[in-house]
């Protein structure tokens, strides 16, 4: 048995093991914010719906109010079983308001005194069980094509699902720095991610060092050009509805400065793992180069994948703005008038910034493998680079 547990290399195993247990635990973690305000006096449950009455839907073109009102049976709750009457409200909006048919599961709020239903309110269809079924089947695929890299995958995923949900959203609502905590949350992330590719190793160490490197040049680019444009944090949706939800201590700009370098760092890790990656694969048929010549492969390496990277935030951060760009057409709004709405600059940070972050990760990465994996002696002599 002693053999058997030298032969295991912990350096590499570790990782998954700290990030099982700290999956485990922010599972079991609460937010303190479980206990909402606007559900203390009312139960969520899902019920189904059996008919739907819209005889007091007034359509007006492509617009719809009124109220739809449905008969419902409750499936889960205190009020499992019971057949009671449901209201849909409708506002006008086409991007808030939905219809139900006979068949449906929606959820719904109840408003009750005791055992007596005052109020059914109907806020949305039950999307939970085909959202479970695309996990399931994003997780089986990774498993099947990717083996014990999937499981990994899986676990990072998770571990950054539950580290955002967990720990940076409520840090954010408790009036923390959001700066500083979004830099905090992202390195340890980064480090835990990196670590369940490479182990505890020096490789680990280069690409930590390289991505974090890359993103505090994020975070700094990012805060001065949101103060250059005079971009407020409102920007974000909804990010106001949270000031008249009782939240006025929060720094919203802060928080839109934080989202920068955080919806830039997956790219980062990536493209930093890649250069990572590919010099220890130099270092390894060449243990005679020198850490510069070394640096100078991943910067080659780094030149190519920049290309496509940049490109690759461009399509992320655009993707969800088309019916915007094509409005903007439509209206025959002129090219300068597009670039100065906020929210078209913001997302000119957003972008932009995201792309400088990348282009300065793959020095930093190159120049942190080249002296790391081999040992930074320049005479040629080489320390191993698993060590």
């Amino acid at each position: 048995m002693a053999a058997f547990f030298k032969k295991i290399n912990w350096k590499y195993y570790a990782p998954l093991f700290v990030c099982a247990a700290a999956v485990f635990f922010l599972l079991l973690l609460p937010t303190g914010y479980e206990g909402a305000l606007q559900y203390r006096d009312a139960e969520r449950c899902i019920a189904r719906v059996l008919s739907a009455d819209n005889q007091s839907i007034v359509d007006t073109g492509l617009v719809r109010s009124g109220e739809q009102q449905c008969s419902l049976e409750i499936l889960s709750g205190r009020f499992k079983g019971r057949t009671v009457t449901g209201v849909n409200l409708l506002t006008g909006s086409l991007e808030q308001d939905k219809l139900f048919e006979p068949g449906d599961k929606a959820m719904v709020v109840i408003s009750h005194s005791e055992d007596e239903i005052l109020r059914v309110s109907m806020t949305d269809l039950y999307r939970i069980d085909w959202e479970l079924v695309m996990g399931g089947l994003f997780i089986l695929l990774l498993l099947l094509f990717a083996g014990r890299t999937g499981l990994r995958a899986v676990l990072s995923f998770a571990l950054t699902v539950l580290c955002l949900w967990k720990v940076l959203v409520p840090a954010y609502l408790s009036g923390a720095n959001p700066i500083w905590a979004g830099l905090l949350v992202t390195l340890g992330l980064t480090v835990l991610i990196i670590a369940l590719v490479y182990g505890f190793d020096r490789r680990c160490m280069a690409a930590v060092a390289g991505s974090f490197l890359g993103i505090l040049v994020t975070c700094l680019l990012g805060m001065f050009f949101t103060g250059a444009f005079r971009i407020h944090g409102a920007v974000m949706a909804y990010s106001e509805s949270l000031l008249y939800a009782g939240y006025q201590h929060l720094n919203l700009t802060s928080i839109f400065m934080a989202s920068i370098f955080i919806g830039a760092s997956g790219a980062v890790m990536d493209l930093s793992v890649d250069i990572c990656s590919a010099v220890y694969e130099v270092v390894r048929k060449r243990p005679d180069l020198s850490w510069r010549e070394a640096a100078r492969s991943g910067m080659n390496v780094g030149r190519s994948a920049m290309g496509t990277m940049t490109t690759t935030l461009l399509f992320a951060y655009s993707g969800g703005y088309v019916a915007l760009l094509m409005v903007f057409m439509a209206q025959g709004t002129p090219l300068d008038s597009i670039l100065n709405y906020k929210y078209v600059a913001a997302e000119l940070i957003h972008t932009m910034i995201g792309s400088l972050g990348l282009v300065t990760v793959a020095p930093f990465t190159a120049l942190c493998a080249g002296l790391l994996l081999t040992g930074g002696d320049q005479s040629g002599k080489t320390v191993s680079p698993q060590g």
